[in-house]
């Protein structure tokens, strides 16, 4: 079964990183045989340098070039009409996909085929890709993550592989430069789409010391309210899981980062 993987990179990400991250694709037990990078804007020297150099020997990358940032979302929106398969894997460019990971999903599609998103749990890391800091589990069954996603986001994005027919079919990402994969996820949820994640970590996510601080910060604090608001309002999620996400999010911004860190380790992560 083929499919396409979709991933973004921009200017701020590191080369070293984005080799990585290519790699761990180009290395799948089952390869795919369309893999659409979309260049989110003008790229430093040194990531076009990387880019080039996986293209002169892969001809199953397809580089889209767009003129200017337009943000994760919209550029996975014009990387996703350009995928040649029905089936696409999304990849963030500065994590690391284990080898049987595409594999695995497929799987699922071929045993289920009413499922539209197949995610998996992921490993994080800070710097070592060799040294696990934590793993991040998300619930594994349809009726659980329909539950779940009323309140939090119910798959890792980066491990998701989803039916490009769905998404587009449904308005694909949103305008949103932040929450725009909850956001997506409860619209496909609520409009019907069948959902499941693999119950074992099938890539390295890349995490760093700043990553608590950007979740504290207000621009983050007011999409992912607006995202739960806009969920109560088309119905999908209760008064009580309105009013849970405004007392999570503003409990997030005051509470000390030391004692946020606390939290993740005990209740969010193992």
């Amino acid at each position: 079964m083929n499919y396409s993987v979709l991933a973004s990179v921009y200017h701020k990400e590191k080369p070293e990183y984005l080799k990585l991250s290519i790699s761990s694709i180009l290395n799948q037990t089952v390869p795919t045989n369309d893999f659409v990078i979309v260049k989110d804007g003008p790229l430093t020297a040194e990531l076009e340098e990387v880019l080039q150099y996986f293209k002169e020997r892969n001809d199953n990358i397809n580089i889209i070039s767009l003129t200017h940032n337009v943000g994760l979302g919209q550029a996975l929106n014009a990387g996703l009409k350009a995928c040649k398969n029905k089936l696409v894997a999304r990849m963030d460019t500065d994590d690391i996909a284990l080898e049987s990971r595409c594999e695995l999903q497929l799987l699922e599609f071929e045993k289920d085929p009413s499922l539209d998103i197949v995610g998996t749990f992921m490993y994080e890391f800070l710097s070592d890709p060799a040294e696990i800091t934590a793993i991040k589990e998300v619930p594994t069954t349809h009726n659980d993550i329909y539950q779940f996603a009323k309140r939090r986001n119910p798959f890792n994005h980066p491990t998701v592989m989803y039916k490009k027919d769905t998404v587009l079919n449904n308005g694909g990402y949103s305008t949103m430069r932040r929450s725009q994969d909850i956001e997506l996820f409860t619209r496909l949820l609520f409009k019907g789409s069948k959902g499941k994640n693999i119950d074992k970590p099938l890539l390295k996510f890349r995490t760093n010391e700043n990553m608590l601080k950007r979740r504290k910060s207000w621009d983050t604090t007011k999409s992912y309210i607006k995202v739960i608001l806009k969920s109560w309002k088309m119905g999908y999620a209760s008064f009580t899981d309105l009013m849970y996400a405004i007392v999570l999010q503003f409990g997030m911004m005051i509470i000390p980062i030391q004692i946020i860190r606390i939290i993740y380790k005990k209740f969010y992560r193992k």
